[in-house]
């Protein structure tokens, strides 16, 4: 079992900055892809970006150029930079992690809130 915990989400005006942060409760990025994903109010949860094992990421188009996922395999963390921060990036973000195994496995963090609003 691994468990994640996000941090570092709160309010911020539109432009600004936030780091998230989420760690999870053993080592297992080597094994792993990290992502985080967000829902904003009434919508799905949507894929915002994601790291693998061998630190290929992806990013939604949404995001591109204002997000950077990074990790810090010595603190078991996984980081999200975010800049320019817009009123539509508003949401939970959820941290995820799915194994890169044939035995697929899923764990998802209780989220943290971002506010963007002036």
């Amino acid at each position: 079992q691994v468990q994640l915990v996000e941090s570092g989400g709160g309010l911020v005006q539109p432009g600004g900055s936030l780091r998230l942060s989420c760690e999870a409760s053993r080592d297992i990025f080597h094994m792993y892809t990290m992502a985080w994903y967000r829902q904003a109010p009434g919508k799905e949860r949507e894929l915002v970006t994601q790291i693998t094992s061998g630190d290929a990421t992806e990013y939604s188009d949404t995001v591109k150029g204002r997000f950077a996922i990074s990790k810090n395999i010595a603190k078991n963390t996984v980081y999200l930079d975010m800049i320019n921060l817009r009123p539509e990036d508003t949401g939970i973000y959820f941290c995820h992690a799915q194994s890169e195994r044939i035995k697929v496995v899923k764990y998802w963090g209780q989220g943290t809130q971002v506010t963007v609003s002036s």
